[in-house]
């Protein structure tokens, strides 16, 4: 049986979107109390049941754990109504916001930096995290949260953020194109619009877990599919040709790690 999820004092979400709501939902599916857990958004929006919801920052309350779920470009604007709270750790999703620009907006005992991507909505995503802080309780803490979304990847080296959030934050959106264009090269040859993208989905949620279960490497599963002289080689050809793929991939990659670099830049 497992632990049941449990945080030491109050929590509070700055900004519940789709990711902070998918992140909050995962942790209390997990054990977390949500009479714990507080939610500050600018608008009245529906809540898990138990959750405490404001439409600002309350006076004379101090979270335990401050969780930064915000647009980047809101930072500065919902900074100063943080700036005296002094949690004992802020846990920020911000993409692109180094933790030093965090450290002088936001003071706090240890600050996390959490990269989560859109799968962990259903459990089955990522959340690469980092931190400057030594303390292992900060760590443990930081780890509990994100396990019950999915994956959990620590990055040692914050100068590896950028290319992180580009892989895994960004990834499920370009799987998500990948679907798209297989669906669409699927009724190019004649199949129905709406069975060529069942199929599509399904053959990407096979291969998916085909890949995720296995200790083999994507390229030693992709030839293992294709038969010498078959129909997947002449296919996979068509994407081997000059690298077509991996070059597309990498530049694809390249152009949001530099994005990420930018927002970083500019949240300094």
């Amino acid at each position: 049986m497992s632990a049941v999820l449990a945080v030491n004092g109050p929590l509070w979400m700055i900004g519940c979107g789709n990711m902070g709501g998918a992140m909050l939902s995962g942790w209390i599916a997990a054990g977390l109390d949500p009479r714990q857990v507080t939610v500050v958004t600018r608008t009245e929006r529906f809540g898990p049941p138990g959750v405490r919801h404001l439409t600002a920052v309350p006076a004379d309350e101090r979270p335990e754990v401050l969780v930064l779920a915000v647009k980047p470009q809101q930072l500065d604007s919902v900074a100063p109504a943080l700036a005296g709270l002094s949690p004992a750790v802020l846990i920020s999703i911000l993409a692109g916001v180094e933790e030093a620009a965090l450290a002088a907006r936001i003071p706090s005992a240890a600050i996390v930096r959490a990269m989560p991507n859109l799968p962990v909505a259903i459990g089955r995503g990522v959340t690469a995290l980092h931190t400057g802080s030594s303390d292992p309780a900060v760590r443990m803490l930081a780890e509990a949260l994100a396990a019950p979304l999915g994956l959990v990847e620590w990055i040692a080296d914050a100068g590896d953020y950028d290319a992180v959030t580009a892989l895994a934050g960004c990834g499920p959106g370009f799987v998500f194109r990948f679907g798209e264009a297989l669906a669409e090269a699927g009724a190019a040859l004649g199949l129905p619009a709406d069975q060529a993208l069942r199929l599509a989905r399904a053959t990407l949620a096979g291969a998916a877990e085909m890949l995720a279960a296995s200790d083999e490497t994507p390229a030693t599963l992709a030839d293992r599919v294709a038969s010498p002289g078959g129909s997947t080689r002449e296919g996979l050809n068509v994407l081997d040709r000059d690298d077509v793929m991996k070059r597309l991939m990498k530049a694809t990659l390249a152009a949001s790690a530099e994005r990420n670099a930018a927002m970083a830049a500019a949240a300094r």
